[in-house]
């Protein structure tokens, strides 16, 4: 836990990756309040919902509604063997956390405070008025046309002569801050006597986000930010010797801004708006914005400037409140035979989301080209002036859950029996926002019977048997139950007399496991096994002739029923090794698994029009293998007085479609199966084409005239024609196939240190969008990079070549060049510091004198250096084309005090 400390965001979700071996994890927005997208292992399905399940001290809960700091242990449930007793749910791995609790003794006091320091990773950086003005230039001439801008116009460009028709804007200075700064808090109180014991702990996060503010506001703050609250009440009594009641209420509210545009919006302006799209603002005060020439001002193409976007369109407030309640009951049962206990566990949460969109704009104004004969500027309005308006709304639901489990352990001589029976339902009801449609007003409920029986001799041989018995409310009653049994064994050879003699060997287990788990999410689709009717419009049927129609509405399917819909089943299969040696100075555990996941649900598309269906039944008719290795090493070392450890982890993995609905085709290769879940797809690019004889002498492109530095493909098929028949898989997917982390520890007196990097491999996406597709949308639209300017790019009679990092300009749209291909293919693979942790414990000497256990000072670094091949943004946020809000690296500085 002491790793997933140091994470200064308010996600646990995003302190995972590279830390825990067989979680692979991305963080896709630095948005504060954003959280990280996780799966265990693989992705193993394209159904619905590859998550995990999580659960918080037996219940299926948030983690990132809690508080790091409240967490007593983080386990990671990877195989059938550990994951079968939760039935339906446990498919895509099971997370299971156990917070704090109240130990007996004198009260303890724990206060954390820190503050961040907080800057972006890596920003999209952009040339200047007149580099742009040039390369528009460039891309009109070698397209034999006329310049965009004459020389003159180049020259008061170039000295800043007309700040209003030829501004020269840096829009990522306008908007952003150079670093925000934030902090987090926290305070815990436990202690308790024999009978009863308690735990109560607070905490508070702010995060401040790096847009500019409009100092002139002084009613309402438009910058984003993020602040969540959190609290954990939990006590313990020992209503008798053998009777533990277990009493918790905890939650957390949070509250988030943004300006009124919301922060996409102002990322994909930033990224489109170039230094001479328009000036901040006219010197006549008129504020500008981006006219497409359409005369219509509700297009979205009318777009207003990036610092407009950010202070001038009101603001966004959310909040939400989490509630959690829990009661367990842990009855010991000796008395009727030794190793008998019984466990009642009820939980009721309820959640609520509220919203207030509160916008508005300023009159907006666009400037003609040129100016009239009496040196004046030329105005056309864009839009009028829109007074604040707001809107609102809400969503929440609330959930219940029932377990009982009985337990028996016993222990004859060398053997170790010990067996669950377990009993759990729960239900989940959306009580807000859930429109007529009565479906959206029922539970959803699962029920579920699940047990366990293992023995083991002499600690040596272990055997395992395990099951799960779930029914889902969303199926037919004939399809409902599906049954997950598993099975493991283990034999731990370190145990063997022969072995124990070498003296070394603490410890090496070899383990085995077979089984199945199951998964009923299959999204928002509610009772698959029920049609639904609608009325069609008018006219919707047809009694007439050819000459003389007949039209009359009536009823028609809107779905069509799926009866047959049930489980998406995987089997899972796990070999490992877990070993400890040399007195637990090396330690580590490696797992080889495999996976094979069975009736996916997904539309049945594509069946023949004289099936006579007006729309798509569902089936579980997809199939998807996976394999893949996780692993992890510890060695420790005290050399003098230094403790020293190094760590590492990776988890690799690989999934291959084998069976989905798909259109029929001769060409194998246009097909998903045989290929990963979200493969990359596209055209092979050969280079550019050299000349004209080149040209003339490939394949005939069927994407629009090309020239020499236009992008050449591959003829896939040999028909002597490029289309989209010659679209193959390429790369990998966006999700990194491959994750892994490494780092190291060392402790000497009062100084400590911990260092830890975190990479992926395996990753590749595709760069688009008007800001890599340089003028692809105009001159009113999108922003040139300076790593693509100053790159080996093809430029008419300068550098001609062929394999040129970017094609020949173009002004406006360019089908041949601007298509997925292996030419904007990138590699995602990075790999960054991660954390730098340096802390300083005083000496209990001084400390106690201050009636205190420890106070300990830290300086806290995350995402400190990125060593990536790509350079145009974060290469974690797996973004095709930058629009979205960086990362952060950040600095912190605080104290923790124990009394």
């Amino acid at each position: 836990m002491d790793q997933l400390k140091s994470n200064p965001s308010t996600s646990i979700a995003d302190a995972l990756a590279g830390v825990v071996p067989g979680i692979q994890a991305m963080q896709t927005s630095g948005r504060p309040g954003s959280i990280s997208e996780f799966w265990v292992r693989s992705i193993s399905t394209f159904g619905a919902s590859n998550a995990a399940l999580v659960l918080i001290d037996g219940f299926e809960r948030d983690m990132n509604e809690i508080n790091v700091e409240d967490i007593e242990s983080f386990s990671l449930l990877k195989d059938a063997s550990a994951t079968a007793m939760y039935g339906s749910r446990g498919a895509n791995g099971v997370i299971l956390i156990k917070t704090k609790r109240g130990k007996e003794g004198k009260v303890n006091i724990n206060a954390k405070v820190e503050g961040f320091y907080n800057t972006l990773t890596k920003l999209p950086q952009f040339v200047d008025g007149y580099t742009y003005a040039s390369m528009a230039n460039e891309a009109k001439i070698v397209r034999n046309q006329e310049p965009l801008f004459s020389r003159p116009e180049l020259e008061v460009l170039r000295l800043g002569l007309d700040p209003d028709l030829f501004p020269n804007v840096d829009w990522m200075d306008v908007v952003l801050r150079d670093a925000a700064k934030s902090q987090r808090s926290m305070l815990n109180l436990s202690g308790g006597g024999k009978t009863a014991r308690y735990y109560l702990s607070g905490s508070y996060q702010n995060q401040q986000g790096m847009y500019k503010v409009d100092d002139a506001l002084k009613d309402y703050n438009t910058n984003a930010s993020f602040n969540k609250y959190t609290y954990r009440l939990s006590v313990d009594m020992d209503i008798t010797k053998s009777t533990l009641l277990t009493v918790g209420v905890s939650g957390s509210l949070r509250k988030q801004n943004d300006p009124g545009v919301g922060s996409d919006a102002i990322w994909t302006a930033l990224m489109g708006y170039n230094a001479i799209t328009s000036p901040l603002r006219y010197s006549d005060g008129k504020i500008p914005a981006s006219d497409d020439g359409d005369n219509n001002p509700d297009n979205d193409m009318d777009r207003f400037n990036p610092w407009v976007q950010g202070t001038m369109t009101g603001y966004n407030e959310s909040w939400s409140n989490n509630i959690q309640t829990t009661l367990n009951l842990n009855q010991g049962l000796d008395f009727i035979t030794p190793g008998l206990r019984f466990v009642g566990r009820f939980g009721y949460d309820t959640y609520n989301n509220n919203y207030i969109k509160r916008y508005k704009f300023p009159e907006l104004w666009s400037a003609n080209r040129y100016r009239n004969t009496a040196g004046e500027l030329i105005f056309k309005r864009i839009k009028e002036e829109q007074k604040m308006t707001q809107s609102s709304g809400s969503d929440g639901n609330k959930n219940e859950f029932f377990e009982w489990e009985t337990h028996y352990n016993r222990s004859i001589a060398a053997h170790n029996f010990g067996a669950v029976i377990k009993y759990s339902q729960a239900s989940k009801v959306f009580t807000q926002n859930i429109g007529t449609d009565l479906k959206n007003g029922i539970a959803r409920r699962n029920q579920g019977l699940a047990g366990r029986v293992n023995y083991n001799w002499n600690s040596r041989y272990y055997l395992d048997f395990n099951f799960g018995y779930t029914g889902s409310e969303n199926f037919h009653k004939d399809y409902r139950f599906g049954f997950f049994p598993a099975i493991s064994g283990a034999w731990n050879v370190g145990e063997e007399p022969l072995v124990k003699k070498l003296g070394w060997v603490d410890m090496f287990k070899v383990r085995y496991s077979y089984g199945k788990t199951g998964n009923d999410n299959l999204g928002n689709i509610r009772f698959p096994y029920l049609y639904s009717l609608e009325q069609t419009a008018a006219g919707g049927y047809n009694f007439g002739d050819f000459d003389s129609s007949n039209p009359w509405t009536g009823i028609r399917y809107s779905s069509v029923a799926s009866p047959n819909v049930t489980w998406e089943v995987a089997t899972k299969q796990d070999l490992g090794i877990d070993y400890s040696l040399f007195h637990d100075k090396i330690s580590g555990s490696v797992d080889y698994f495999k996976e094979r996941r069975d009736g996916i649900y997904m539309s049945r598309n594509f069946l023949p029009g004289f099936v006579g269906l007006e729309n798509n039944p569902s089936a579980n008719v997809g199939e998807v293998k996976a394999h893949g290795f996780d692993g992890s090493f510890t060695f420790k070392q005290q050399i003098n007085k230094v403790d020293f450890t190094l760590r590492g982890n990776a988890t690799y993995s690989k999934n291959e479609i084998i069976e989905r609905d798909e259109e029929n085709t001769i060409y194998s290769y246009k097909l998903q199966e045989g290929h990963r879940v979200d493969q990359a797809r596209g055209l092979i690019d050969l280079g550019l084409f050299k000349d004209y004889d080149d040209i003339r002498n490939s394949p005939r492109q069927s994407f629009g005239t090309v020239m020499p530095g236009d992008i050449k493909y591959k003829d896939i098929n040999g028909d002597g024609v490029i289309d989209d028949n010659d679209i193959v898989a390429i790369g990998a997917t966006t999700r990194p196939n491959f994750t892994y982390g490494f780092g190291m520890s060392a402790s000497w007196k009062g100084l400590d240190i911990n260092v830890h990097f975190q990479g992926v491999g395996k990753s590749t996406y595709f760069i688009n969008g008007s800001s890599v597709y340089m003028f692809s949308l105009g001159q009113n639209w999108g922003n040139i990079l300076t790593d693509i300017a100053n790159s080996n790019r093809w430029t008419l009679g300068v550098n001609e070549d062929p394999n040129a990092d970017y094609p020949r300009l173009t002004y406006g749209p360019n089908d041949n060049n601007y298509r997925a291909s292996t030419f904007w293919l990138r590699d995602g693979s990075y790999l960054r510091l991660k954390t730098l942790d340096i802390g300083y414990s005083l000496p209990k000497s001084l400390v106690n004198r201050a009636h205190l256990n420890n106070v300990r000072f830290f300086l806290i670094g995350t995402n400190l250096l990125t060593f990536s091949k790509f350079k145009l943004w974060d290469p974690e946020l797996g973004s095709s084309t930058g629009k979205v809000y960086p990362l952060s690296k950040t600095l912190s500085i605080g104290v923790s005090v124990n009394l």
